[in-house]
């Protein structure tokens, strides 16, 4: 063998380790992009839940699971009725702000944005409906004692007034 070829089957190794060094290094910070605190301040929705009114009236199930390497909470939820919907939920570091699109089986798109408010996961948002009207929309979820998680669903009215949409206990399945 020439010492050519010996140094160039160096170098091919050597450039090998470097690219594996490297690969290692961005999996690693990868793994890591999604753990910080801030990234984990939504896991208490974590769970397969049974969703019911405050009078006890089963509303639906919902799943909520990470994905993407824990960067993203889904939602998937469903209804007796035949409703149903998910979102996708994620903490945008740059802006230091959770984000929310949340689509369903009656044509919604709804956006909200927000963060923890005094122990709450509180995101708002707005739509606007066919005719124009703009309708505001803050939901806020709390992390009970005894494990259940309330959400509670605010929309305004033709007024701008706020009004109750939803209130739901979560309850783990």
């Amino acid at each position: 063998m020439s010492n050519y070829s010996a140094i160039e089957k160096n170098r091919n190794k050597f450039l090998s380790f470097v690219l594996i060094f490297i690969i290692s290094l961005t999996i690693a910070k990868v793994n890591a992009a999604c753990d910080s605190p801030q990234h984990k301040a939504f896991d208490f929705w974590l769970g397969e839940w049974q969703v019911t009114t405050p009078t006890g009236k089963v509303a639906g199930t919902n799943t909520i699971v990470k994905e993407y390497k824990d960067c993203v909470l889904r939602e998937k939820y469903n209804t007796p009725t035949g409703y149903s919907g998910e979102s996708f939920n994620t903490y945008d570091a740059g802006r230091k702000i959770w984000h929310q699109t949340w689509v369903d089986n009656a044509n919604t798109l709804l956006l909200l944005e927000g963060g923890l408010k005094d122990g709450k996961m509180v995101l708002e948002g707005e739509t606007t409906a066919a005719d124009g009207q703009i309708s505001k929309h803050r939901i806020s979820w709390t992390a009970n004692d005894d494990g259940s998680v309330r959400q509670f669903w605010q929309t305004t009215n033709v007024k701008g007034e706020w009004e109750t949409a939803f209130d739901g206990i979560y309850t783990k399945m």
